[in-house]
């Protein structure tokens, strides 16, 4: 008798649940927003609207440290808290481990995600050794010590810089930051042995494409994760599947503890 094929069952999506996600960019650079939102408009899912929000003043305009991390995570906490009941989740678009996560965490309910977090855990479901594009050397440092962070040490070949500050991804010419961009996951592919990419930049999120025809994307060798996208896809999921934040441990809101300080103010 010849092979008799199996006969699968399918079923096809119906959810017609409206999900409001507010993209938080930390930093001060509204541009920085824009170009974040345009990257999504491709492949957001219907009924899903993403909402850009950039820190107020003083919030730094780039984030490139410890310091800036701190006072854009100030910054924006302030603001954010007034308007949260307004959003089924949120992702803070830095790529680091940004101190504004945590710290939504114990303020909001819905669930909240980094960019980095959704590029780390993203390479490590497709790939076995993932690398991440950095803009600057203190950069390469603070992201590397982040991986130790996530418990992803023994995933990573570690980083690559482009020798470039954060806003000057945007101020320099295109061909010339597309070009240190594309050669940075170059070295991170053919000399250090990644087969997954992560842009380490929210202002990077426009540059996949030429990652991906750096490595060679199309041919399966290697994959370009970026976080900003990643992270709407993992919080959608969340979301639907009914997931909020869980306030019984860490993340415990400090809403309590102010007040019994007698402290009504962020």
């Amino acid at each position: 008798m010849g092979d008799i094929a199996p006969r699968l069952s399918s079923i096809t999506g119906a959810s017609t649940k409206q999900i409001n996600i507010l993209l938080i960019n930390p930093n001060g650079t509204s541009s920085m927003t824009d170009a974040c939102l345009r990257s999504l408009e491709p492949t957001l899912p219907p009924r899903i609207t993403v909402t850009g929000f950039t820190s107020p003043h003083p919030a730094p305009s780039a984030i490139e440290g410890h310091l800036d991390g701190v006072l854009s995570a100030a910054a924006a906490i302030r603001a954010v808290a007034p308007i949260a009941k307004d959003y089924d989740a949120f992702l803070v678009a830095c790529f680091s481990a940004h101190p504004l996560i945590n710290a939504l965490r114990e303020e909001v309910t819905g669930p909240v995600i980094g960019i980095m977090e959704a590029s780390l855990y993203a390479s490590r479901m497709l790939g076995g050794r993932l690398g991440i594009v950095a803009t600057g050397a203190r950069s390469k440092v603070m992201h590397e010590d982040a991986i130790r962070q996530y418990g992803l040490e023994g995933f990573s070949v570690g980083c690559e810089t482009t020798g470039l500050g954060v806003l000057e991804l945007e101020r320099l010419g295109r061909e010339k930051v597309l070009g240190l961009v594309g050669d940075a996951a170059g070295r991170l592919v053919l000399d250090k042995g990644a087969d997954c990419i992560a842009l380490g930049c929210a202002g990077m999120t426009e540059m996949k494409i030429r990652c991906e025809e750096r490595v060679d994307s199309r041919a399966g060798m290697a994959q370009v994760v970026d976080g900003v996208a990643m992270g709407v896809q993992f919080l959608i999921g969340l979301v639907r599947e009914g997931h909020v934040t869980a306030k019984g441990g860490i993340y415990r809101s400090a809403a309590d503890g102010r007040e019994a300080r007698g402290q009504d103010w962020l």
